[in-house]
């Protein structure tokens, strides 16, 4: 399945039905009255989370979504049949915008809830409605009210406890394959990862959490460089953000220069990800040479706890696991972005 994080659909609730001009016409009963049924409400358009979904690729194919028609009504007091409603099932954490506006409309995290987007159009009265006592045999109805017709652009944020930032090839896809199941495409070049992954973890103690691995970023990436800024507002979500580091990539002259330079583009993407908390770690320490350049970065970052690991070989996963269960435990859900 394609990752699509992003799709504009035009969607239309239901016109109501128009009501029904009808009179009673039996054999032996001299002057029947007016009996005009109503027409049927149109369908609503109503917005759902599906849990089970994780793309809005669908809707890059299906870009027409409307509701029913309330049938119009009938003879002997009949009610037109409403209109069925038709549901957008969207993947946890799509946000809901006019597409006109920009205005949210909605963000659709609870998978309980559903939300009328587009209401459907009342039907019209039939004329038995209007017969009174000086106007008995009414010759007219009311038409029903259209439906409602808008824009709407859909953007997924993926949903998840810790969030894996960094240059590429700093080992993210790796590390996320050896603390979960998830199997992310790994090779020896960047960019390999091209969609965002997310992985279970089932650390020794406390609540599974997800994780997910967002494609490297590089410079510019806020700017619309590389693959970075369309996956950028993916990150927001998360409470945790591990930058990981090639740590056979340190300059000893400028050891801090990758660390730099990611948390640079995610503060120019936004500040909800500047302020998020960060957990620094070192990859690919099983590199020879590697020992010069770590301590390196830890002396010029000595205020910082910096976690040295092995995504490949799994030494030090497992103390880096713990620590991340520990920070989620005790970091509440309203403080994620």
């Amino acid at each position: 399945m394609k990752f699509v994080d992003e799709a504009i659909v035009t969607i239309r609730s239901g016109s109501g039905g128009a009501g029904c001009v009808s009179f009673r016409r039996e054999r032996f009963i001299e002057k029947g009255g007016p009996n005009g049924g109503d027409g049927g409400d149109g369908g609503d358009v109503i917005l759902r989370v599906d849990p089970s979904k994780r793309t809005l690729y669908e809707y890059r194919r299906q870009k027409h979504l409307s509701a029913k028609n309330g049938s119009p009504g009938l003879g002997q007091q009949k009610h037109g049949k409403n209109g069925s409603h038709c549901y957008l099932s969207l993947p946890p954490g799509t946000i809901v915008f006019d597409a006109e506006t920009s205005e949210i409309l909605a963000d659709l995290t609870d998978p309980v809830k559903e939300i009328v987007i587009a209401r459907g159009g009342m039907g019209g009265r039939g004329n038995k409605r209007f017969a009174t006592s000086t106007n008995r045999v009414p010759r007219f109805a009311q038409p029903g009210i259209p439906g409602v017709e808008m824009k709407l652009r859909l953007e997924l944020k993926l949903m998840a406890d810790v969030g894996l930032v960094g240059l590429p090839n700093a080992g993210k896809s790796t590390l996320i394959s050896s603390i979960s199941a998830a199997r992310p495409k790994i090779a020896e070049y960047p960019f390999t990862t091209l969609t965002p992954t997310i992985g279970m973890v089932e650390p020794p103690f406390g609540e599974p959490f997800a994780v997910a691995d967002i494609p490297g970023l590089i410079e510019g990436a806020h700017e619309g460089v590389g693959l970075g800024i369309k996956f950028l507002k993916h990150i927001e979500r998360t409470g945790i953000l591990v930058h990981l580091i090639d740590s056979g990539g340190i300059d000893p002259e400028n050891p801090l220069a990758q660390f730099q330079l990611i948390n640079n583009e995610l503060a120019m993407h936004s500040d909800t990800l500047a302020n998020k908390t960060q957990v620094v770690v070192l990859n690919k320490i099983d590199l020879t040479g590697t020992e010069n350049r770590v301590e390196a970065f830890r002396n010029a970052l000595p205020d910082q706890t910096v976690f040295t690991i092995s995504a490949a070989t799994g030494n030090g996963v497992k103390t880096l696991v713990n620590h991340l269960a520990q920070l989620l435990q005790a970091t509440e859900p309203e403080d994620k972005g």
